[in-house]
């Protein structure tokens, strides 16, 4: 497995000026990550999002620095129009063409707004049909897609293993976040374990974790679905068992990138730098 740094990772770095995603690929290779991934398209320069994928292409392959990945949002319940967010998304399949990036990940949806709530199974055939439409697109691209365990709703090891099989499309598969999973309450080695068959990717993620029946920890930390306290951690420091993830994606066969996500309140240069030393050692060892 390679280790990739994904561009959210520098997000505190992004908003105090320090870097951008341009500057940032030179920064990951200098910290000893072998590729990058990015979330999204945000041009510092003035250009469009289509010239600066270009350019973001042409610095990754001037450091010869491979993209991993390209992730986007996506929502195909809470749009507007269906029809339109479908071409949004093979819009930005395109996208990730001119970047150079042969994966996207995208979302099917954050789920009903409270008060109109639905069933995962009662909506599976909508968000399933549209994921399919994208992925036979991208296939043309030679683009593979996938969705995330991301957010409270489309999350749990069982919902997406049941979004990827009824999509049935080899070019669509998963992105596996191990930290991902304790939002919906879920033990990430047992769901790790259960999905790894499905992943095109992977992300590193830690979360340090507080009892709802402890005092509210404030500032930093949000809620799962069940109210569990949760934070960013770095990579090794949280309650996350990294390495026994690992293990079960490599006894799965996997054995594409690993990117680190992280969400931390420290430093996000230190955080990356700490979890990716924690990352190579727990790959090693398997």
């Amino acid at each position: 497995m390679k280790i990739a740094a994904s561009s959210y990772s520098f997000s505190q770095a992004f908003r105090d000026g320090r870097y951008n995603q341009m500057t940032c690929i030179a920064k990951a290779k200098e910290m000893g990550f072998d590729a990058v991934e990015f979330v999204g398209l945000t041009p510092h320069d003035g250009s469009s999002p289509m010239e600066y994928a270009k350019s973001l292409r042409e610095e990754c392959q001037r450091l010869s620095m491979p993209i991993s990945n390209y992730t986007i949002g996506a929502d195909f319940l809470n749009c507007a129009d269906l029809d339109d967010e479908i071409q949004r998304v093979k819009g930005e399949i395109d996208m990730a063409v001119a970047l150079g990036a042969t994966s996207v990940r995208h979302d099917a949806t954050v789920g009903y707004p409270k008060g109109a709530y639905k069933s995962f199974d009662s909506i599976l055939p909508i968000i399933a049909s549209a994921c399919r439409q994208v992925t036979e697109y991208a296939a043309e691209k030679g683009v593979k897609t996938m969705v995330e365990n991301h957010g409270t709703f489309v999350q749990d090891s069982e919902r997406v293993e049941k979004l990827v099989t009824a999509v049935d499309h080899p070019n669509f598969g998963l992105l596996v976040d191990m930290g991902n999973f304790l939002c919906a309450d879920e033990n990430p080695a047992i769901s790790v374990g259960r999905v790894a068959p499905y992943a095109f990717y992977a992300h590193a993620k830690d979360f340090h974790v507080k009892s709802p029946m402890e005092p509210n920890p404030g500032d930093g930390f949000f809620c799962s679905r069940n109210g569990t306290y949760l934070r960013g951690a770095i990579v090794g420091h949280g309650n996350v068992p990294v390495r026994h993830c690992l293990k079960a994606l490599q006894q799965a066969g996997y054995d594409g990138y690993v990117a680190i996500e992280f969400e931390g309140m420290e430093d996000c240069i230190k955080g990356l730098t700490i979890g990716l030393a924690n990352l190579r050692r727990y790959i090693s060892e398997l």
